[in-house]
């Protein structure tokens, strides 16, 4: 998805993009890919976005919904989700993103010491977490779409808040039923922990 600088007129540009199954896929990974988020695109989504140009650069603001499966963590049924990710993103031109014709040569070597030296916390600066860097003449839209995706998957999926998992001893799923099994103790010194009765 590419979006050439000239497109975007005085009052903005809209889209509405397809985001293909295929390339939500490829984000999430899976055991052939080398990366697996653990999540499953169920569906492909629709991008939509508008941009406007603002001092030097452009603002992108983009909505789209994600459809996933992942596992439950505690009982690893299928847990469907949709998650709705919605972004605001300021598109910097690497001209003025790099500011060097502003800078002295006393802020460029201090600038490179410190990321030899490791006192930068990251690759960017704090303000400057929404701000995106690009050519100067063309917008790609999928790194954004990606990256996005990235940030909106939960840490975990669970089917249920009060979902009891599954039963160490035996595997059974204890949303379904009860299994009859008592809890073992693997560490000896931990036994007499069994016999400490809470009112």
């Amino acid at each position: 998805m590419l979006v050439k600088i000239e497109q975007i007129k005085d009052a903005g540009l809209k889209l509405d993009e397809p985001i293909a199954l295929g390339l939500l896929s490829d984000v999430l990974g899976g055991a052939a890919s080398g990366h697996d988020t653990g999540f499953q695109a169920t569906e492909p989504s629709t991008l939509h976005a508008s941009l406007r140009k603002l001092s030097g650069g452009v603002l992108l603001q983009g909505s789209f919904t994600l459809n996933v499966n992942a596992p439950c963590k505690r009982c690893i049924t299928d847990v469907k989700m949709s998650l709705p990710v919605s972004f605001t993103l300021n598109l910097v031109p690497e001209s003025l993103a790099r500011g060097d014709d502003f800078k002295d040569d006393d802020e460029k070597v201090m600038e490179k010491k410190e990321r030899a030296q490791g006192e930068s916390g990251g690759t960017f600066a704090i303000n400057d977490t929404d701000e995106q860097v690009f050519d100067g003449k063309t917008i790609d839209l999928d790194p954004i779409v990606r990256e996005q995706v990235l940030l909106a998957l939960p840490m975990s999926a669970v089917c249920r808040e009060d979902c009891q998992g599954l039963c160490a001893q035996c595997g059974q799923n204890l949303n379904e039923k009860k299994c009859g099994c008592t809890p073992k103790v693997s560490d000896p010194r931990l036994s007499p922990l069994m016999n400490i009765k809470l009112n």
